[in-house]
């Protein structure tokens, strides 16, 4: 045997273990979860073989699509709220001064904390009564734009971005960092010889250099915003009247407040399908090589 066959053996043998964790606690409860949607199981008692019924009440339930629209709506706050902000952060703070040091750890603040508690802060914000929004809003003259932000369904969707987006750029600011800090110093000495400028100096040399990380960062917004669901149910649980219900909290709600055990691992096996499909669809959107 080679040396290369002894040492592909040995990685082989250390990634064993992790593989059939990987596989015991998230393959298979997923092929688990899509078998129960072919029952009507409140959880106890004997659970009734019912075929597709579940998955075809999912797909003609007017509500899963307004929470699939919900995600839909955080997902595009996500790629094109987080991502940016994030990448302006990133080239702004990519000095380490003390003052650079400490917005960056500013901006990365959220990320500490529990959803549930930035959730909290963020509902006492927008508090009708209470919160600093509407007062703000009365001090400068505005009344007319005081609203009841968490419980009128025409904008609280809208009202709910905002904590998400403020939420989760911390992480992908320290990302772009670490991606813009690894380009040679050389690259940009060149291109500044060359009298190139800011704007074309980004797209034409910084953005193709960092591609690949802005790649994964959109496949990370994509996921997580299609699993979100803590922050979303602090604020509202959902309401009112499911104008801000999402795939994970009508699953939640569809399982363990209604006990429909099948319909709601239907739900899930839809949310998984549908998450497959936009990654898969991102991916082949950014296939193009900036390079």
């Amino acid at each position: 045997m080679t040396v290369s066959a002894r040492i592909r053996g040995f990685i082989t043998i250390g990634l064993l273990p992790a593989l059939i964790l990987y596989l015991f606690f998230v393959i298979v409860p997923i092929f688990w979860s899509a078998y129960y949607g072919f029952f009507d199981w409140k959880g106890i008692g004997a659970a009734k073989f019912i075929g597709f019924d579940n998955y075809v009440e999912v797909i003609q339930d007017s509500i899963f699509w307004k929470a699939f629209k919900n995600n839909m709506l955080i997902v595009a706050a996500s790629v094109f709220g987080q991502v940016p902000i994030a990448m302006v952060l990133a080239l702004l703070l990519m000095r380490s001064t003390l003052f650079q040091r400490v917005i960056r750890a500013s901006v990365f603040m959220p990320m500490v904390l529990s959803s549930v508690v930035v959730g909290i802060i963020w509902g006492y914000i927008y508090h009708p009564q209470i919160g600093i929004l509407n007062f703000l809003l009365e001090g400068i003259g505005l009344e007319s734009w005081k609203k009841s932000w968490l419980s009128d369904p025409k904008v609280s969707m809208f009202a709910l971005m905002v904590p998400i987006i403020w939420n989760y750029i911390g992480p992908y600011m320290i990302m772009f960092i670490a991606a813009l800090q690894n380009i040679s110093p050389e690259i940009e000495d060149a291109a500044q010889l060359d009298g190139v400028g800011p704007v074309r100096k980004l797209f034409a040399v910084t953005l193709p250099m960092i591609w690949d990380t802005v790649k994964v960062a959109v496949v990370l917004c994509i996921s997580g915003s299609l699993k979100a669901f803590d922050l979303i149910y602090v604020m509202t649980g959902g309401g009112p009247a499911h104008s801000t219900e999402l795939l994970a909290s009508y699953m939640y709600n569809s399982t363990f407040n209604v006990y429909r055990f099948g319909f709601g691992s239907a739900i899930s096996t839809a949310i998984i399908i549908l998450s497959l499909l936009l990654i898969v669809g991102s991916q082949y959107l950014m296939k193009r090589d900036y390079r």
